[in-house]
């Protein structure tokens, strides 16, 4: 547990601590962390600290005592509704995380309001929508299934291609951190009808959004440790390993850490944790 952390030797030279526990366990281990001076790297969906999305706000945060990756399919979505955003003003932005059931453990399972409401607010706040809304489906498939993401922003008018041009570049900024990280197919931008109803939380009222924009995403793992199809523990991993590297060379002297639960290497066994 943290108290381990806390008592172990060379604590003293520690300046950032991945915490890869559970919603509920983080609020205590950021309790007992507390004065100690660290900055801790928040792997689960409890929202302590902001949201860092690393190719979105990372240095934006950098001083935060407490910075939260969100969730799985936060990392891997909300980039794509900065860079709608970038361009044009997002309406509202939902996102379809599907993961392999075999990814998901029990911490995973416990956490699944933590997820959706930690994301549905993350896309308000770093992906810029107006109002964001998250769904997850744990897919028992055999063999398992690679993370596959959907997005749906309802957007106002801006030219389609720069919209494709701002996506394009997301992926890649993400995919710098995360190699698996793909567009599935081509970005699908529609008109939205005059008479079209929109059946979302921002209802029939107001000016009424140009575009539908559908984007389609897979992440597959890294495979070092975790197998391949967890793409959704990997892209957690790879973030919070991204932002802790940021961390570190933004302070004087640093050494990066283990987990508040156990000492993680680069790809900690996750699985425990909403991703």
């Amino acid at each position: 547990g943290v108290q381990g952390l806390i008592d172990m030797a060379g604590f003293d030279e520690i300046d950032v601590v991945f915490d890869a526990t559970s919603a509920k366990a983080h609020a205590a281990n950021a309790h007992a962390l507390a004065g100690y001076g660290k900055q801790l790297v928040d792997l689960t969906p409890a929202a302590i600290g902001p949201y860092v999305v690393p190719a979105v706000n990372l240095d934006q945060h950098l001083g935060a005592p407490n910075v939260n990756m969100v969730t799985c399919g936060g990392q891997a979505t909300i980039p794509m509704i900065a860079a709608v955003s970038r361009v044009t003003r997002v309406r509202y932005g939902e996102i379809v995380a599907s993961i392999a059931s075999r990814s998901a453990g029990p911490g995973t399972r416990a956490n699944i309001d933590e997820f959706t409401e930690t994301t549905s607010h993350a896309i308000e706040v770093v992906g810029g929508a107006d109002v964001g809304k998250a769904i997850i489906i744990l897919n028992p498939a055999e063999p398992p299934m690679i993370m596959r993401d959907t997005v749906l922003c309802l957007a106002d008018d801006a030219d389609p291609d720069e919209i494709r041009a701002s996506i394009a570049r997301m992926v890649t900024d993400v995919a710098e951190y995360v190699p698996g990280y793909r567009l599935k197919q081509q970005v699908q931008i529609a008109a939205v009808g005059p008479d079209e109803p929109l059946r979302t939380l921002i209802g029939d009222a107001g000016p009424r959004p140009t575009w539908k924009i559908s984007i389609f995403l897979e992440v597959e793992g890294a495979a070092h440790y975790l197998p391949a199809y967890a793409g959704n523990l990997d892209i957690m991993t790879s973030a919070a390993l991204r932002t802790a590297e940021r961390l570190s060379t933004s302070q004087p002297t640093a050494v990066v850490a283990g987990s508040a639960a156990s000492a993680v290497p680069a790809v900690p066994a996750t699985s425990e944790v909403v991703s």
